[in-house]
């Protein structure tokens, strides 16, 4: 694994990067003090994680994981330890270190670390498989535990801000992602966007009623724009 370390505290810095050394599974390709010079660095390299400091002037950690569209996996590491509910509404971030650190607990640390890649491996694999008539899966990612849903069993998907929500048949699920980004993973066969903030599985409408579609108990609109290409898919299944 790869990382780069990011805290304004140059003795901070030298603690992480001494462990780091200790451990032949992980290597430190640079360090800074600041965020925006780590930002400008992730812009034409990547790594697998970063250890971050929550606070530092002008720029926090969380200002920092914010910014970067795609960011690698994050270690916060802080003096602070209210923050860490915080912390955890962020995918991105896997542990959340309180100075001093240990050993012991950066060894811990890693291990989270490397699970959470794995699990990543998981989802693109899962997403980039040849799924059709909703007999593939969607693995989901809850408090960095995956979650593995069928097709075939998800009703209706609802942007809610930074968070997405899953209905199913039997249950929902608060996910920290963008309607966007989980349409990409999603089989055009079953799934359809219906609204800027609805996704649906056509197949399991059971009625559609002037501008909006009734799937299980969920009354879905329908935008005017929409709804041509929603007829248009329904043909096709007849």
């Amino acid at each position: 694994m790869k990382c780069i370390i990011v805290d304004d505290e140059a003795t901070a810095r030298a603690v992480v990067a001494k462990f780091c050394e200790d451990s032949p599974e992980i290597s430190v390709e640079e360090d800074f003090s600041n965020a925006i010079d780590a930002i400008k660095f992730l812009n034409k390299q990547e790594v697998d994680v970063v250890f971050l400091d929550i606070h530092m002037p002008g720029f926090t950690g969380f200002d920092f994981v914010e910014t970067l569209k795609n960011p690698p996996k994050i270690v916060l590491i802080t003096s602070d330890k209210d923050l860490a509910l915080q912390a955890y509404e962020y995918e991105a971030i896997v542990d959340y270190l309180v100075k001093p650190l240990t050993k012991d607990r950066f060894i811990k640390c890693l291990n989270k670390v490397k699970t959470a890649i794995q699990n990543q491996a998981i989802i693109e694999n899962a997403s980039s498989t040849n799924n059709t008539l909703g007999l593939g899966e969607l693995f989901i990612n809850i408090d960095h535990r995956l979650i593995k849903l069928k097709f075939n069993e998800i009703l209706v998907i609802q942007a809610l801000g930074d968070y997405i929500n899953i209905k199913t048949e039997k249950t929902e699920y608060k996910v920290h992602n963008t309607l966007k980004k989980i349409k990409e993973k999603l089989p055009t066969d079953i799934f359809l966007q219906i609204h800027r903030s609805y996704i649906i599985n056509f197949t399991k409408i059971i009625d559609i009623e002037d501008n909006s579609v009734l799937i299980d108990k969920n009354v879905v609109p329908i935008s005017r724009s929409n709804k041509p290409k929603l007829m248009q898919h329904l043909n096709l299944l007849k």
